[in-house]
């Protein structure tokens, strides 16, 4: 008996590889049970927080909405401005807590992935380590990458593999433990993004996987190409601004348009926390000289 045909295949793969446009402009799938159907809204308002769209998501989510769909507002709360952070965590663990919802999977994945924003990875992990679907275990993968335990993202992996080895979100991850890794696996991530790139709409997120591999292989002149084609797909991406301000040092260019323009579009981006946190160390040590 043949299995029935995924309806949400495409939209998810656009949205796991930043085709958030796109998955906005083809999620309009007939014939959906009310589960894909809440997936497929869900899908739908992570493109929009994805694209910085989150007043939208905010006012278009009300109280009567499933879980999951209460979960993503809780995400575009946290990411719409700083005031709102102590507030939507403080309602996200009141949730978390909740025996009838708390273990709800995209309660638990937004959990996972607010936490990791705030850096507070073991805390990420209590929610995300049981499970339970590929993007999870995918998240669990950049938790572990981020601690640098290489060998457990590399296990987080290995489950992901044996459940579906071809699918975007295993390829993913396998391309971000390989970064992680280095050495030779470099050219296997290359690869994989390239791979991406021949058979997928190119996105921002292809183009900066390339990049970072180029980079790691000391091609800076066409990790900047790469870069500069992304820019102009969003001239305000976080990921690409602060990997042009990296590849601009090595190649000896100025840099300080690209950290500006990054300072405006993601001010709490970790680049941008570093400079500062750079630019304070130095001020303390010319006054401690004078």
């Amino acid at each position: 008996m043949a299995s029935a045909p995924d309806l949400l295949f495409g939209l998810r793969n656009n949205f796991y590889l930043g085709a958030y446009q796109a998955a906005i402009n083809n999620s309009d799938v007939p014939n959906l049970s009310q589960e894909d159907a809440i997936e497929r809204d869900c899908l739908v308002y992570r493109s929009y927080i994805a694209l910085g769209s989150y007043q939208l998501v905010i006012s278009e989510i009300d109280s009567s909405a499933a879980t999951p769909l209460q979960a993503v507002k809780l995400l575009a709360l946290y990411l719409s401005t700083p005031a709102n952070k102590e507030a939507t965590i403080s309602s996200l663990r009141e949730w978390l807590g909740d025996a009838a919802i708390g273990n709800n999977p995209i309660l638990r994945l937004i959990a996972g992935i607010i936490f990791t924003h705030e850096q507070d990875y073991n805390e990420a992990l209590k929610h995300t380590n049981a499970g339970g679907t590929l993007e999870l275990n995918a998240l669990n993968v950049q938790i572990f990458i981020k601690m640098y335990r290489s060998d457990f993202a590399e296990k987080q992996l290995r489950i992901m593999q044996q459940i579906d080895e071809d699918h975007t979100l295993t390829q993913l991850a396998n391309a971000w433990l390989n970064l992680a890794v280095g050495g030779s696996k470099i050219q296997e991530a290359y690869l994989i993004f390239q791979d991406f790139s021949e058979k997928s709409q190119m996105t921002s997120l292809i183009l900066n996987g390339k990049a970072v591999c180029c980079m790691h292989m000391g091609n800076f002149d066409e990790a900047e190409s790469l870069l500069l084609e992304a820019l102009n797909k969003d001239a305000k991406d976080g990921e690409t601004l602060a990997n042009l301000v990296v590849c601009s040092l090595h190649l000896g260019k100025p840099s300080s348009r690209y950290l500006n323009q990054l300072k405006l579009s993601q001010p709490e981006h970790m680049l941008v926390k570093r400079a500062a946190s750079a630019e304070e160390n130095f001020d303390r040590a010319v006054q401690t000289i004078a």
